[in-house]
């Protein structure tokens, strides 16, 4: 996230209380003049993200790809890689090439250069919270239309698909890098953890569009998902500590392994001991948006303490909807959640491609081909060490384990977290951060066509089929004797 001295809270404040101004300019490094600048700079980069999401998800949905795909592609069409428009400024190319939308800001305004750069970190900012928000809403979405039941079912295999999806990556690339490439230790680790990661928004999004989330791959997949987002945050405490002092600290690394177990199972327990008190207080409210904002502050919180102990908020936002999913509120909540999703999800998406530079794609720059084969390996990696996940599956040779396992593969923004910090703390090179980068860069896009064609064998929707293992319901032979009876009367008389 870019880092902002004014707090996006600040930002959206400045054009309704004009007595802060002055105080909130000059935190800025913005005049109180030209603070409606910022809220001119994120209606202009809204217009565009919308318009990104748009064009990016008809198209691909014309031609049978699913429009999340578009959107990250829309995405990289304005981001970095292409048109510039959408830019963070302090974030790889962004730093040295101003965005087209803060020229049109510069030229529409007619404010000076400097100005404009100072405004431009602060939209970028509230744009960066509400991406983030969007994800924060997307999980609490899928929480909704998960069954809970059926993921306590499949925890077993969720839990067995979530370890293998960490350790047989991070073991293969690790090894890989230092045996292959002769990398040194710390290198190689941050580059096998990077491996691990699983975008549970990326995935959770395709399952929905192919009607998919609560059938038992689904709940297989985001089960191991949310697992493999826990697994992930411990193991990026690990490497980032080992980059910093050359040594694990095992007090926090137990910290989260505690926190985290307490977190979900405690969030679960008090959540259904209090949801008859939640039905109880949304049937006695008498305005307008009772439920939806009810339920929002329920999911809000859960974020909030999830991420105050170093936890992600997509964490307690899924736990939320989970729990409310269990109440009698839930079909009427999944509808008046819909138009928040859409109006706040597709940031997310378009954000995430729009600070992907695949300019490290480019073989004819000297300077990327090392990477290049680099990434090759690790694509080849992230791909297989997700893959056979869904062969861990045993006992039930109805489920599709290949669907499974290409669930697992998309790294998304998770993945490039992990080279932001690797590179942040030095520990990577530049070859072996663009490899890593150009891995989640392929898995983000190769992941969601993958899993339609996965998928592409079985029924579309979520009720059970024969395809899940359910046989045709049997008639008995009285069944079938008395209706043949009861026609004959009817033909007699």
């Amino acid at each position: 996230m870019v880092n902002a001295t004014l707090s996006w809270t600040s930002v959206l404040g400045w054009h309704f209380h004009t007595g802060l101004l002055p105080l909130a300019a000059a935190e800025a490094g913005v005049s109180a003049e030209d603070a409606p600048l910022v809220l001119a700079g994120v209606l202009l980069s809204l217009i565009v993200i919308y318009l990104a999401s748009k064009v990016g998800g008809e198209l691909c949905s014309r031609i049978n790809l699913p429009p999340v795909l578009g959107e990250l592609i829309g995405g990289v069409a304005i981001g970095v890689s292409a048109l510039h428009l959408l830019m963070f400024p302090g974030e790889g190319a962004a730093a040295a090439t101003p965005s087209l939308l803060t020229q049109i800001l510069q030229t529409t305004a007619g404010t000076p250069p400097e100005t404009v750069v100072a405004v431009s970190g602060a939209y970028s900012e509230v744009i960066s919270v509400l991406s983030e928000l969007g994800v924060v809403i997307l999980l609490f979405e899928i929480g909704l239309e998960s069954d809970l039941q059926e993921l306590i079912k499949v925890g077993p295999q969720a839990a067995i698909v979530a370890v293998v999806g960490v350790a047989a990556p991070f073991m293969a690339g690790t090894l890989g890098l230092i045996y292959l490439f002769h990398m040194t230790a710390v290198p190689a680790i941050f580059a096998g953890a990077a491996l691990t990661a699983t975008s549970i928004g990326i995935t959770a999004k395709v399952l929905a569009e192919l009607q998919r989330l609560n059938s038992k791959e689904g709940q297989i997949i985001i089960g191991a998902a949310v697992l493999d987002d826990i697994l992930g945050i411990i193991i990026l405490a690990v490497v980032a500590s080992l980059a910093k002092t050359g040594e694990v600290e095992i007090a926090n690394i137990l910290y989260l392994m505690v926190s985290s177990l307490v977190f979900l199972v405690g969030a679960i327990v008090l959540g259904r001991f209090l949801s008859p008190y939640f039905v109880s207080l949304v049937n006695n409210l008498q305005t307008r948006g009772d439920l939806l904002l009810v339920s929002l502050i329920f999911a809000f919180v859960l974020a909030y303490i999830a991420t105050v102990i170093h936890l992600e908020a997509i964490l307690g936002a899924f736990t939320a909807g989970l729990v409310l999913a269990e109440t009698e509120k839930r079909e009427d909540l999944e509808k008046q959640v819909i138009p928040i999703a859409d109006m706040f999800v597709p940031i997310f998406f378009v954000c995430v491609g729009a600070r992907t530079d695949v300019s490290v794609l480019n073989p004819f720059v000297a300077e990327n081909r090392e990477g290049l084969v680099i990434a090759a390996f690790l694509v080849v990696v992230a791909i297989l060490g997700k893959v056979v996940t869904g062969f861990t599956v045993f006992g039930q040779p109805e489920l599709n384990r290949m669907a499974i396992g290409v669930g697992m593969v998309p790294r998304g923004e998770v993945g490039l977290v992990f080279a932001g910090v690797g590179a942040a703390s030095g520990a990577l090179s530049r070859p072996l951060q663009a490899g890593i980068i150009v891995m989640v860069i392929l898995t983000t896009f190769l992941a969601p066509p993958l899993l339609r064609v996965a998928f592409r064998g079985d029924p579309p929707g979520d009720s059970p089929s024969e395809s899940q293992g359910e046989k045709p319901q049997e008639v008995s032979p009285v069944t079938v004797a008395n209706e043949v009876e009861i026609e004959g009367l009817q033909q007699e008389s």
